[in-house]
């Protein structure tokens, strides 16, 4: 069983009059369309590859030194303190 609801939605001028230009041209409705327009906005998010962080570069040896948790900022402080 699908529900309806009925929203409020403020939308550019431009837009909302291009969109019922679009609504009459295709023989929607204006609710059809903006319908349509969201699922696929919400289909190319889900379909968008899970990004991961980009490396981050390192310089000299090529990491902490041994024994650094990077976890502990405090540690970390103090390790770069004593050089």
């Amino acid at each position: 069983m699908l529900f309806c609801m009925r929203t409020t939605l403020r939308l550019d001028e431009a837009l909302l009059r291009d969109a019922k230009r679009f609504a009459i041209e295709t023989r929607r409705t204006l609710t059809a369309v903006i319908e349509d327009a969201l699922r696929e906005a919400l289909a190319r998010r889900s379909r968008r590859a899970p990004t991961s962080p980009p490396p981050l570069p390192t310089y000299g040896r090529g990491g902490p030194r041994p024994g650094v948790d990077l976890d502990d900022t405090s540690a970390v402080r103090d390790v770069m303190d004593d050089d």
